[in-house]
């Protein structure tokens, strides 16, 4: 079993920046992959951003070149810097962890608002 625990998030003005934590504990030699998704209302859960244990990335086209995630291996914690932005950022944003090949784990969630 691996537990998720997310801080970070909150309101800010568009042009803005945030920075998402998500602590792991239990199980994470197990972890392969780790990521972000977000889902905004009315909408589906989407995958913003995902980072395997090598260290490779892939991010969602809409936020390439403004958000960035990265890992601490050694604090088991999994981040994401969100720059430049955009109301429709405006979401719940999820941790979420990859034993195998699903996301099993997940993070409470937490809000992060953009403003115009």
């Amino acid at each position: 079993q691996v537990q998720l625990v997310q801080s970070g998030g909150g309101t800010v003005q568009a042009g803005g920046s945030l920075r998402l934590s998500c602590a792991a504990s239990g199980d994470t030699i197990c972890i392969s992959a780790m990521g972000w998704y977000r889902q905004a209302p009315g909408k589906e859960r989407e995958l913003v951003a995902a980072i395997t244990s090598g260290g490779g990335t892939n991010y969602a086209d809409s936020v390439k070149g403004r958000f960035t995630i990265s890992r601490d291996n050694a604090k088991n914690t999994l981040y994401l810097q969100m720059n430049s932005l955009k109301p429709e950022d405006t979401a719940v944003y999820y941790c979420a962890a990859r034993p195998a090949t699903t996301y099993d784990y997940w993070g409470q969630g937490t809000q992060v608002t953009v403003s115009s």
